[in-house]
């Protein structure tokens, strides 16, 4: 089993402007209380996270949108370490497609500073990817978008295309290759995101 799920532990970088990410504590077994109890504080796109249509959409589905069956099953790394932008270029035409993809572009899997420069996807990638029987897209970066974005063509042809995105994930040191993923959310019904627990598998 390998874990890539970014850790949020107390500083973690979010996108500027974000609620930062917080673990305080509320009552300790060292000043009296019978338990100890802490209280989180955080943006739902904090570390590795999954997006709902609501968030880039005005008329997306929330999270409970997204069928868990499309966060389950076979996937495949693809290394587009290098790459300015992660194209088509970087998929094989003939190879078959699982309905999951993770772009492992050589983000860190620690941000001391959240990082402005990184490698987005691109709108014709999407098309491709969902042409061939994708269904969600991953990658290691805080967004599939360009930072300096405002209009989200990536965003806007996943909407188009109903293909579910995942952010900010940890695949440094992962090999390209088949797996199979579990990546499940919080289960916040009403909510445009939620950080998730992402695990890759060996593949069936």
């Amino acid at each position: 089993m390998i874990d890539i799920t970014r850790a949020l532990t107390s500083g973690h970088p979010n996108w500027p402007g974000d609620a930062p990410f917080s673990l305080t504590e509320t009552a300790s077994m060292a000043d009296g209380s019978s338990v100890n109890l802490m209280m989180i504080s955080t943006s739902t796109h904090s570390g590795t996270h999954l997006d709902a249509p609501l968030h880039y959409r005005a008329d997306g589905g929330t999270l409970d949108s997204v069928p868990l069956e499309t966060l389950i099953g076979p996937a495949r790394v693809v290394d587009a370490a290098g790459s300015e932008t992660v194209t088509s270029a970087q998929l094989s035409s003939t190879d078959a497609l699982p309905p999951r993809v993770l772009f492992h572009t050589g983000q860190a899997d620690h941000w001391q500073i959240f990082p402005e420069a990184f490698t987005p996807l691109t709108p014709d990638l999407i098309h491709q990817l969902a042409d061939r029987g994708v269904r969600l897209v991953g990658t290691d970066c805080p967004s599939v978008d360009a930072f300096s974005s405002t209009r989200l063509p990536v965003h806007g042809a996943c909407a188009e295309r109903g293909v579910s995105i995942l952010e900010g994930l940890r695949l440094a040191g992962v090999a390209a290759g088949p797996y199979r993923l579990i990546c499940l959310p919080l289960n916040l019904p009403a909510a445009d995101a939620s950080p998730v627990r992402a695990v890759l598998l060996p593949p069936a």
